[in-house]
């Protein structure tokens, strides 16, 4: 039995790619709080969360001085009982992303740390349902890009090997939204699918409105992301109950209860549980076999590196979201060919970090538990 003995925490702020705008804000900078775990048997496993720009002083804090603190001296194979734990230990505080994201630090810190000393990679660790994913791109569909870019950015996805893209939706008229789609799906054709995001910006009626506006133009959707706010499980069975575009939920969600209200009454057909936001591994995949007992498919948000072994982990993993953030400090990178990613096979999370530019770019000295 190896005990955990040495925490290292510390964080990285990544700037995005793009400019990334939506219905409802702007994605600012990638905070990126990190966890080394130690055990006695000198093994490490590295973890991370993040956030769009705020609340990462918050999240290291809570790490420092409540979260990590309960770490020492466990069992570092107990991960269900450390996260279970941790969570009650932290019950006054949730549900919520700052738990969800702090856990999350943890929590894929720890399956690393398990792959590494088993020898095998997250993907076969965690359920080795598939061997490849179908993948899209976000990075080009932003909601402040000119129609021609949005075009010129899907032929070129296409033409890279994606088998999607996903155009946000939420301009000032549905003719305006209609006419973007339209110009993208002329370009890509038929096979090539085309997913929407509206980021929580709509009312239901206005959701509702523009559903029916896009079926009535007959762009062939995969989903429509986000239309309502997260909290407005109502309001999404209303609009799934008018609509045959797929309702795609998840990445503001924090717990599996969540998703379990919006899949026991039909809230939505695609679930997209973030393992940031959903406080690790380890409630990710409870919450993808959840979604498995509804018959819905799991198309993750963000955060590929660890997404692409953790839909090739289950039997309803659908499809992976391409938006590279960590390339500036991990040497690994996601490949796609012919539409679809591979997992790594390194044991653990497959991450190759780049530790000397982690140590160049970290924003404080970083904090060591022992």
């Amino acid at each position: 039995m190896s005990r955990i003995e040495r925490l290292e925490i510390l964080q990285v702020d990544l700037p995005p790619k793009v400019a990334r705008s939506d219905a409802i804000q702007s994605f600012a900078t990638q905070e990126t709080p990190m966890m080394r775990i130690t055990d006695s048997d000198g093994a490490t496993g590295i973890g991370y969360s993040y956030t769009i720009g705020q609340g990462g002083s918050s999240i290291i804090a809570l790490l420092r001085d409540h979260l990590g603190p309960m770490l020492l001296g466990r069992d570092a194979d107990c991960i269900d009982a450390i996260w279970h734990d941790l969570f009650m230990k932290t019950h006054a505080l949730s549900v919520g992303p700052l738990v969800a994201l702090s856990l999350a630090a943890i929590d894929t810190a720890l399956w690393d740390l398990r792959g590494k000393k088993t020898g095998l990679p997250l993907h076969r660790l965690a359920g080795g349902a598939k061997p490849r994913i179908p993948v899209y791109t976000t990075e080009g569909g932003w909601l402040h890009m000119s129609e021609a870019e949005i075009v010129a950015d899907a032929e070129a996805a296409l033409a890279n090997g994606f088998a999607g893209t996903k155009i946000k939706v939420g301009r000032a008229t549905v003719q305006e939204d209609i006419a973007r789609l339209s110009a993208v799906r002329r370009v890509v054709g038929d096979r090539f699918q085309i997913m929407t995001d509206a980021n929580q910006g709509f009312t239901v009626a206005e959701a509702i409105r523009r559903a029916g506006a896009f079926e009535a133009a007959g762009l062939d959707l995969a989903w429509y992301e986000e239309p309502l706010p997260a909290e407005d499980v109502e309001g999404h069975v209303r609009l799934s109950a008018a609509t045959r575009i797929p309702v795609a939920v998840g990445e503001s969600l924090y717990h599996p209860a969540q998703f379990r209200d919006y899949l026991a009454r039909g809230g939505c057909s695609i679930v997209q549980v973030d393992v940031a936001r959903i406080g690790g591994i380890t409630p990710w995949l409870k919450t993808a076999h959840l979604a498995e007992t509804f018959n819905v498919p799991v198309c993750p948000h963000f955060l590929m590196e660890l997404h692409l072994p953790l839909v090739c982990a289950v039997p309803n993993g659908a499809w992976l979201e391409h938006i590279p953030q960590l390339d500036d400090i991990a040497a690994s990178r996601v490949v796609v060919k012919d539409g679809f990613a591979t997992p790594p096979e390194a044991p653990g999370n497959g991450i190759e970090w780049d530790e000397a530019e982690i140590a160049r770019r970290q924003s404080f000295t970083p904090i060591v538990l022992r």
